[in-house]
């Protein structure tokens, strides 16, 4: 198995495991609000309604991050989650992932609900225990290796990245279960870890959390090009091809079905799958494993490529597949790429032009690690789930954010997770952007070129690796000019609700200041500049 198991098992358990002492241990159980100074209360978005009961849990979680705590969590210990609706309520699946550790012991998948994607309701797990077919289809294909090897008795299992999603009257739920043991031996710099597994649960009522589990869908395959000996901890020419785990699945508009799915080793790989039996029709050959959408770097000789979790929606405004991807380790510089196509098999291409199927870097990038004003910031912000709410058609970004490392007062802070979710909002020119600030139902107002004017925080992504994009202020003057961070001139269309800034186009939103002390309604924008880079804004 390729080195990222190894660094994901490192990251997930080591880190976590950290933590596990430290829960209901911090030090100070700030929501980073209490230092906030409200230096001009005028500067409030006058637009607004500041009387709105938006949401108040705290960032950090530590002190009730305890299983006994659960009841309290809402969107505290949130890793890889996956949405969707059925009836009134959003459902969100999750990896097995907590800080400390507080999941250990309770089942596997993690479940939560909710009806308006702000206050959440914990549920439960979809599994007690790992489903039995994983360690029998294991050691089946131990067996059948030339030379054969020894069953392993009690694997090591990492339960990792589902996908929830409708098809018919049915909801498909597939699931990473990976093997961290290595292959050979007990040292993982000289052998590769064991392979992965996809498996699909269906269920026809996700208020009941029962599962139907189906089995194995996909798992981790070798080429015949690499041995699963590895020379010494540098060596990241991987055994596998494709790396069974990050499944997603899409139902094209002609009634294909497919499974997209793979992390880091060899790229991302897409394969056709029986529409009945939500599998592929025969794993015979390689070929039957799918063939490669995206990859990142020299794809025909590195087998070490950093990206990972990908979703493929299909807008049926724009005529796009768009494929979203996270780039990068996933404890800080985890960040979000897109790209689309016309064909649900490609080639994807980013907003430059440039052909992602065959190596090139994705762009946009809409999420980053950033922080405003009275906040330490979010890092690790990727692994999105892109979902649409089927009443109001409104598209949404979910994911992890994680607190930066060595935030005063809080024990392992990195191990921190809280559920984002965010309003995806649609540029002109047919490319996904997601808001600044987290989503929180905050009603919407008549956004006028008044309430533009004033001081705001504005963000650009640009990528850097592990480090933090942090706000400066941009004054909106009344006479439409600019002076801060940003010189120039803006204007404002209170029809579209699009902002100009110098000749660059904004979209405007109400929102919710998760940094204010106390929070409070405000407005934002987003957009990409002309290199392709996310804009953020606070007013």
């Amino acid at each position: 198995m390729k080195r990222t198991m190894f660094l994901r098992f490192l990251i997930f358990f080591l880190t976590f495991s950290a933590g596990i002492t430290l829960v209901g241990c911090s030090e100070d159980d700030t929501d980073f609000t209490d230092d906030v100074i409200e230096e001009d209360n005028d500067d409030i978005d006058p637009g607004t309604e500041d009387d709105f009961p938006g949401p108040t849990y705290a960032d950090n979680y530590t002190g009730i991050a305890s299983w006994q705590d659960r009841v309290q969590w809402n969107l505290a210990n949130v890793h890889d989650p996956t949405v969707e609706k059925d009836g009134e309520y959003f459902y969100m699946y999750q990896t097995d992932a907590s800080y400390g550790n507080a999941h250990e012991g309770n089942g596997h998948f993690p479940a939560r609900r909710s009806k308006d994607l702000v206050e959440w309701e914990f549920m439960g797990a979809v599994f007690s225990e790992a489903p039995a077919w994983i360690k029998d289809s294991l050691n089946s294909k131990r067996a059948q290796m030339d030379p054969p090897l020894d069953p392993i008795e009690n694997p090591n299992y990492g339960f990792w990245a589902p996908h929830i999603q409708k098809t018919g009257s049915t909801y498909r739920l597939y699931y990473s279960v990976v093997i961290t043991n290595p292959i050979v031996g007990t040292d993982p710099n000289t052998s590769w870890t064991e392979r992965a597994f996809i498996g699909l649960a269906e269920s026809t009522d996700l208020s009941s959390n029962n599962w139907e589990d189906k089995g194995m869908v996909v798992s981790s395959v070798p080429d015949g090009v690499e041995t699963y000996e590895r020379d010494g901890g540098d060596d990241w020419s991987g055994y596998f091809k494709f790396n069974a785990i990050d499944p997603s699945f899409i139902e094209t508009p002609n009634g294909e079905h497919w499974l997209i799915y793979g992390s880091w080793h060899s790229g991302i790989a897409a394969v056709q799958l029986n529409a009945e039996t939500g599998k592929p029709n025969e794993l015979n050959d390689l070929e039957d494993y799918g063939s490669r959408i995206a990859g990142r770097g020299n794809v025909n000789n590195n087998r070490w490529q950093g990206l990972e979790a990908p979703e493929i929606i299909y807008n049926e405004e724009t005529g796009f597949y768009y494929l979203f991807l996270a780039y990068d380790e996933l404890s800080v510089a985890y960040n979000t790429r897109v790209a689309r196509s016309e064909n649900i098999e490609g080639p994807y291409v980013g907003i430059d032009g440039a052909n992602v199927t065959e190596g090139a870097e994705a762009w946009p990038m809409i999420t980053h690690p950033y922080a405003f004003d009275g906040h330490p910031g979010w890092v690790g912000i990727s692994h999105p789930s892109v979902f649409q709410d089927p009443e109001s058609n409104q598209w949404f970004y979910s994911s992890q954010g994680r607190l930066p490392e060595g935030v005063p007062g809080i024990n392992a802070s990195n191990a921190v997770m809280m559920g984002h979710v965010r309003k995806i909002e649609w540029t002109s020119d047919g490319w996904p952007v997601v808001a600044p600030q987290r989503y929180a139902d905050v009603p919407d107002t008549e956004i006028t070129g008044e309430d533009i004017q004033g001081t705001w925080e504005v963000i650009t992504l640009e990528y850097e690796y592990r480090n933090i994009q942090e706000s400066s202020e941009v004054v909106f003057h009344e006479d439409n000019t600019l002076t801060g961070a940003i010189n120039g001139s803006w204007s404002f269309d209170e029809s579209s609700g699009i902002l100009t800034v110098n000749d660059i186009e904004l979209i405007v939103d109400d929102a919710w200041d998760w940094e204010a002390s106390p929070r409070r309604t405000t407005i934002t924008f987003t957009g990409l500049n002309e290199a392709g880079r996310s804009l953020w804004g606070k007013k």
